[in-house]
């Protein structure tokens, strides 16, 4: 079969919407099939909004016998074959129109590029022939703002089997993208009430210097050099297999994120207990306090005493992270089930 994958990417910026297109990619490839991967740059801002919701539109795609579309706003590309695996909306336009992450006014005109956005999204939206998405979090979301159903298709990673457990030093490690939203800065503060010596290792780039140089001047105003390593880089593949081999446990605690996010399932599959916040969304359909992880109040109060008690419990640790590896299977979270599906 001949598929188009198609998505849209913050030029400069790896994450994880890029590796759910090429991670399958490869698995259709190994398949037998012939792949396309169509990538066109989208930035949240609205004068542009409408101009990039145009070049999708008009992209041709009839050599394709199917398309799969992830991120917005790939699918308002037309084909009689279109399969959506939706991984967000346009945030700042729905969900997170209310908070501080919108960045421009609430006032007529961008209220006016809301409505025709939502519009349009959902006329889109109801052409595709099936609607999977990454999160019973991002289902939801689609029948509240688009009175859309979906289908819940939880993303794995490729090669899982290279994350293992090597064994549980005294880190818990945060391997994501620096941005406000992810909420590094809320372990900092937690680790300043710590009353173990529990240490915390923050890994990824950002899309500016702005957050991780005030995450810098966070570490250093607590005296925290010692207990806080920070490294505001993309580190590589092996280097993330490395340092959740050796880690205590694993942290992700994101604002209402729209899925488990790969942070939490390659933790998950190097063996290693979870910790996550009651407000972090799509995690939650994969931790579970108290047996794969521990899901904290998302206070600099909580969290201390959630890391005070996976180090001294050390015993009660590791066996979350067995369970942490077994979710797994529990949530039928495999590419066999993602080819079947999405070929289907």
């Amino acid at each position: 079969m001949k598929i188009a994958l198609c998505s849209s990417f913050i030029p400069f910026l790896p994450s994880g919407a890029r590796n759910i297109v090429e991670w399958l990619q490869a698995m259709l490839e190994k398949e037998g099939h012939q792949v396309e991967r169509v990538y066109l740059p989208e930035v949240d801002t609205p004068d542009l909004l409408f101009q990039q919701m145009a070049a999708f539109r008009w992209i041709d795609l009839s050599a394709a016998d199917r398309v799969i579309c992830f991120r917005p706003q790939a699918h308002l590309i037309q084909h009689p074959h279109k399969i959506l695996w939706f991984i967000h909306h346009l945030r700042v336009f729905y969900d997170l129109w209310d908070t501080p992450y919108r960045g421009f006014e609430d006032d007529l005109r961008h209220r006016g590029l809301r409505d025709a956005l939502h519009q349009a999204d959902t006329a889109a939206l109801r052409e595709a022939r099936h609607v999977f998405t990454n999160s019973q979090v991002v289902s939801d979301r689609l029948t509240h703002f688009n009175g859309i159903d979906s289908e819940v298709l939880y993303p794995p990673v490729i090669d899982a089997e290279r994350f293992h457990s090597r064994g549980h030093n005294d880190e818990i490690v945060y391997v994501c993208r620096l941005e406000h939203h992810k909420r590094q800065h809320l372990l900092v503060e937690a680790m300043a009430l710590t009353r173990t010596p529990v240490r915390l290792r923050l890994c990824g780039a950002s899309i500016s210097n702005t957050y991780p140089d005030a995450l810098k001047e966070q570490v250093a105003a607590a005296r925290l050099q010692g207990r806080v390593m920070l490294e505001n880089r993309w580190i590589s593949e092996q280097e993330k297999v490395d340092v959740l081999a050796n880690c205590l446990a694993a942290a992700y605690l994101p604002l209402d994120e729209d899925s488990y996010g790969y942070p939490s399932i390659e933790a998950s599959h190097a063996r290693k207990a979870l910790l996550t916040t009651s407000d972090s969304g799509g995690v939650l359909e994969l931790v579970r306090d108290g047996d794969n992880g521990i899901v904290a109040e998302p206070t600099p109060h909580s969290l201390a005493a959630a890391m005070d008690r996976l180090y001294t419990d050390r015993q009660r640790t590791v066996a979350m992270g067995e369970r942490a590896y077994a979710r797994l299977d529990e949530l039928n979270i495999s590419w066999s089930h993602v080819l079947k599906r999405l070929l289907a």
